[in-house]
């Protein structure tokens, strides 16, 4: 049957044959559809978001959909690609109202899955109209902020009800969004046109649409990161509270543009049409850090370009963001994709997926410039650091912590290391390295895990549509790269219970974890911990500068003597609580003449804690190994030409 709108002709020539083929697996083996129809749905939603309100921070969302009469399903998304679990905020979409014809319909909600709504279309019936608002949060005390007086981040996911029983990629959208006056706008969709303060995008797919959300404010910059008339152009869209924190030297605009060069001579190819860093330069709009496909939502504070130097933890979120693309984007987990948003996912490769991006998006910094390599050392040895100490690896493996996505757990466990939380990130970075080294190692320097970014990421390089895979396509690249049992070597690693760290990586390159008794420059900078006082490695406490206890490390000292979260520091050997205070205390006990007293608050109540601690103060640092050549700067952190 013949097209007879233009519109809908350009979307079902578009979505074409994506939709109409299932997803395979590296090898040919068919992804489950998960009941979702595999056809395109009949018609486009048509969605127009109105995000003027500043002054409440409402988003309005007017919706049109093409129905036929009868049962009718419509989703809110629940399950949210680049979170990897339920984390639609259902509690702020309200005011559902569903037209047809001048009439309102009845919906119920489904008493099992309350993201999923139920209506009857009546007869005659062939199109609803849905009206509903978002309301984001305005003090940042339950939630992100997501709109302030000079910005806002708009995430299609959370303004959209879609139709259930079809793929989100068989989904046409028509989308348009008005935004306050005067206004700049970023997103990786293409404006298509603009009337007034209007803006309205090209048609696309659901799965397009929510994976491409924007950034809009009064003050914006944009930065082209690549040579001009590149067939993939790569940009910077910059947006800040005020018009002075987007000004940028150009040694740090280079530092941007070579975290691009240094990206592609690692993947070999592109996978997108375009990409657009969106990046926050804001107190305010709450900070992030999110992966898309051609694009990321980025938030740092104010002085990201100002205070350069107090900035070097911010450097790396948009190298771990960019890879993000390849890792995550492009090449994704066979059993982490989903049909629709409303699919439960499954995270068992995580430690690929989040773990190497935390590995590349740490080298890619070091390579780019944006980081130093002292710097990048001083965080690997924190990250060693942290590892070594992870009381819960007793009773958890490494593979279980891929489940904390859909477990929805609280980023603030109270006993942090004993829980542990989404240790894939960080650990893995850790198991990548040690696959660096040994590659480079059993090669003879010949080949390293760069080898196994151009073979695993780069592949079809005219492919933007994901292509998924599973662990035995991991181990099989990497036997492609460098014959060894690499089965055994991720499962050793991933399933272990033992306490050790997996620092062999480090040890290949010519460096150990040792300690000192003052904080690496990077720690003091304020890219440790923030503003908190760091007694992590000797007393196993972290307190804020009021003395309130932040975290107590399991079977630690201050675990020992009974401190917990619930207790604030009042005074140190009788002087009220500084932190020069607790550290001189620390230092004189070394010899154990002058045991610790605490006083600590817990509510009304007080009471003295003594600790007989004798170590001195304790400060991770990576050091050479004497007699082993450097690994490292000379090698895996050094730019590519």
């Amino acid at each position: 049957m013949g097209c007879r709108r233009a519109l809908l002709c350009v979307l079902l020539a578009m979505l074409g044959s994506a939709v109409a083929q299932p997803v395979l697996a590296q090898g040919g083996t068919v992804v489950s559809s998960h009941s979702a129809s595999g056809e395109r749905y009949p018609g486009v939603l048509r969605l127009h978001v109105d995000a003027t309100d500043l002054d409440r921070r409402i988003f309005r969302i007017q919706q049109t959909l093409p129905v036929k009469p009868g049962a009718l399903t419509l989703h809110y998304p629940r399950f949210l690609p680049g979170t990897h679990g339920p984390y639609g905020e259902i509690e702020r979409m309200a005011g559902l109202q569903i037209r047809a014809q001048g009439q309102t319909l009845a919906w119920q909600r489904d008493t099992v899955d309350p993201y999923s709504f139920h209506v009857q279309v009546p007869a005659g019936v062939n199109e609803l109209g849905l009206e509903f608002q978002f309301l984001s949060e305005v003090r940042g005390q339950t939630g992100r902020v997501v709109m302030t007086r000079d910005m806002l981040n708009l995430q299609w996911i959370s303004q959209v009800i879609y139709p259930g029983g079809f793929q989100a990629k068989g989904i046409a959208v028509q989308a348009s969004v008005t935004l306050p006056a005067g206004w700049h706008a970023a997103t990786a969709l293409r404006v298509t046109g603009r009337q007034g303060d209007t803006w309205q995008f090209e048609p696309t797919s659901l799965e397009t649409l929510v994976d491409s959300p924007i950034f809009a404010g009064r003050h914006h910059q944009q930065i082209a990161l690549d040579p001009q008339g590149a067939a993939k152009p790569v940009v910077l869209h910059l947006f800040a509270d005020a018009p002075e924190q987007l000004q940028a030297s150009d040694a740090q605009i280079e530092a941007h543009r070579q975290l691009v060069q240094q990206t592609d001579r690692l993947m070999g190819s592109r996978h997108f049409r375009h990409y657009d860093f969106l990046l926050a330069l804001s107190e305010r709009m709450g900070g992030i850090g999110l992966e898309h496909h051609e694009s990321s939502e980025n938030g740092v504070l104010p002085d990201y370009f100002k205070d350069w130097a107090k900035s070097v933890g911010a450097r790396e979120l948009l190298p771990h963001e960019y890879v993000h693309s390849w890792n995550g984007k492009f090449r994704r987990p066979a059993d982490l994709w989903t049909p629709h948003f409303n699919q439960p996912m499954r995270n068992s490769l995580l430690w690929l997926y989040e773990g190497q991006t935390q590995y590349w998006g740490r080298v890619l910094a070091a390579r780019s410039g944006l980081v130093t390599p002292e710097q990048t050392r001083d965080l690997m040895a924190r990250t060693a650091a942290e590892y070594t100490y992870r009381a819960g690896k007793l009773w958890r493996n490494l593979q279980d912590t891929t489940n904390e996505g859909t477990m929805r757990s609280g980023r603030n466990a109270t006993w942090r290391d004993w829980q542990r939380g989404s240790d894939y990130y960080d650990e893995s970075s850790l198991i990548w390295l040690d696959a660096d080294t040994l590659i480079r190692d059993k090669s003879k320097g010949q080949r390293s895990l760069d080898d196994f970014a151009k073979l695993f990421f780069g592949v079809e390089p005219d492919r933007v549509a994901p292509l998924t895979y599973t662990f035995d396509d991991i181990v099989a690249a990497l036997n492609k790269v460098q014959p060894h049992d690499w089965k055994a070597f991720l499962r050793e690693r991933l399933d272990s219970h033992a306490l050790a760290a997996p620092l062999d990586g480090l040890q290949r390159a010519g460096w150990r974890l040792d300690w000192a008794e003052t904080p690496s420059e990077w720690s003091r900078s304020g890219n440790g911990r923030g503003q908190a006082d760091d007694f992590s490695y000797s007393l196993g406490l972290v307190l804020q500068p009021d003395g309130q206890v932040q975290q107590v490390r399991w079977n630690s000292p201050a675990f020992e003597a009974g401190m917990s979260p619930a207790l604030s520091v009042v005074a140190v050997q009788g002087k009220a609580y500084k932190a020069e205070r607790l550290s001189a205390a620390i230092t004189a006990n070394k010899s154990g003449q002058a045991p610790l007293q605490l006083l600590v608050k817990e509510g009304e109540q007080y009471r003295t804690l003594t600790l007989d601690y004798r170590q001195g103060l304790r400060y991770p640092r990576l050091v050479r190994i004497e007699g082993m050549p450097e690994g490292l700067d000379a090698g895996v952190l050094k730019a590519r030409q």
